[in-house]
């Protein structure tokens, strides 16, 4: 079957493409073919992208989204009282069911915004039915999805099981593949990273970690005395690694993913992306959390692109894409399937309206993506080919229902877990 991009502004990502003013791409049985100013087919579905940016689907290499369900609840929280609500106070009282309703959203959310690739750093860390339904709700969603698993919040317990459980029901190559969420040096010891980052490889998972965001430790740099950084590994946040720590990322072949919103809403201090740059480290980006931040990787891209312009004036609008397309499709070792149109790749494509009003008329399509982008322009979503939305809703999602289900779950923790939902929440971080 024959998919016919036509008349688009295609932003390929590729550079040895470039881009096109107005140009086509052709898509067969789920793989871009040909990328061209013009191709003729005879027998094809063809998709009109006129007025229409023609962009790779975004990458998020970190969410946590089992806690859709509790969105804009922590937009005032700092990050020890994010702890104790999430880990402290609702997740002991989520069931399988809220694990799943809660991924099922955060899945949906991201692909309505047009993230053709999540990493979902799950740390329910309950059972395995918590476990398989989240897998199951990211099996639910067309896309690509990697199911990294973690411990729970401050345990000190031994996942290897789950690990070994979860990876033979996981293998490569699928649409929800795997990944290993690491506890680092700073949460327990370092055999116990030095046994799991053994384990992880003899498995062939690549692994993500939380570290650095304080700066009151040398993880990195403990690491690296251990010879334990590895290629395979992607640290989340670091925003207090020093600048030999970042080279010492950058010398290993690590991946750095940054969450500017939540990073600076928590007091984490500012992001690592000119220091990454700086040190020859290609940072990527993330959503993190949607109770504490918006749940697309335009404000994210925003965001990032700001701060580190009034920091130094550093970065154009074209390394924000790069960040969020192929540099975090690299971080997830998927770089030859997707993050650029490429024949040959995986054709995950989204389609931005250029004729709303928000951003119209477009003199720069890069910077008016990184600018002025938001989830409203997302006209159409291809994720392996496969049209998963269409004239700026979702192929065959019953929202209304899932509404119905999340609100009564998230009713239900809240009730179990005696908080109210007004705003007046303020969580106690003694009470962990």
């Amino acid at each position: 079957m024959q998919t016919l991009l036509s008349g688009g502004t295609v932003v390929t990502m590729d550079p040895a493409a470039g881009d096109l003013h107005r140009g086509d791409v052709l898509i067969e049985d789920g793989v871009i073919v040909e990328v061209a100013k013009r191709i003729e087919v005879t027998d094809a579905d063809v998709i009109d992208a006129s007025d229409r940016i023609v962009l790779p689907g975004f990458v998020d290499n970190h969410r946590h989204a089992w806690q859709t369900a509790f969105r804009g609840a922590g937009a005032d929280w700092t990050f020890p009282e994010w702890a104790a609500a999430m880990h402290g106070t609702v997740k002991p009282h989520y069931r399988p069911e809220d694990v799943y309703l809660g991924t099922l959203l955060g899945r949906l959310e991201a692909l309505h915004a047009g993230v053709t690739t999540m990493l979902d750093w799950y740390h329910v860390a309950k059972s395995a039915e918590h476990e398989d339904a989240a897998i199951a709700a990211l099996r639910d969603v067309p896309g690509r999805s990697v199911f990294c698993l973690g411990a729970g919040w401050d345990s000190a317990a031994s996942v290897d099981d789950a690990i070994r459980r979860v990876r033979a029901e996981l293998p490569d190559g699928g649409p929800v593949t795997m990944a290993w969420g690491l506890r680092g040096t700073e949460d327990t010891s370092l055999d116990t990273v030095a046994r799991e980052l053994e384990l992880a490889a003899d498995l062939g998972l690549r692994t993500s970690l939380h570290t650095g965001s304080d700066g009151t430790q040398r993880p990195i740099a403990e690491l690296h005395e251990h010879g334990l950084l590895r290629d395979t590994t992607t640290f989340v946040h670091g925003n207090g690694i020093s600048d030999e720590e970042l080279r010492m990322l950058a010398d290993a072949g690590s991946s750095l993913s940054i969450s500017p919103d939540v990073e600076l809403k928590m007091g984490f201090g500012n992001p690592l992306t000119g220091r990454a740059l700086a040190a020859g480290l290609r940072p990527t980006l993330s959503v993190d959390d949607v109770p504490s931040a918006g749940g697309d990787m335009f404000s994210t891209m925003r965001t990032a692109f700001a701060v580190q312009r009034g920091l130094d004036g550093g970065l154009n609008s074209r390394d924000l894409l790069e960040f969020t397309t192929l540099d975090a499709a690299a971080s997830c070792g998927l770089d030859a399937r997707t993050g650029s149109i490429t024949p040959g790749k995986d054709a995950d494509i989204i389609l931005l309206r250029t004729d709303d009003i928000t951003v119209f008329p477009v003199a720069d399509p890069v910077g008016t993506v990184v600018s002025a982008g938001h989830p409203g322009l997302v006209d159409t979503v291809l994720a392996a080919g496969r049209v998963v939305k269409r004239d700026g809703a979702l192929v065959g999602v019953d929202l209304p229902t899932l509404r119905t289900r999340l609100t009564a779950s998230r009713d239900r923790i809240a009730a179990a877990a005696g908080v109210r939902l007004d705003g007046t929440w303020r969580p106690r971080p003694d009470t962990m």
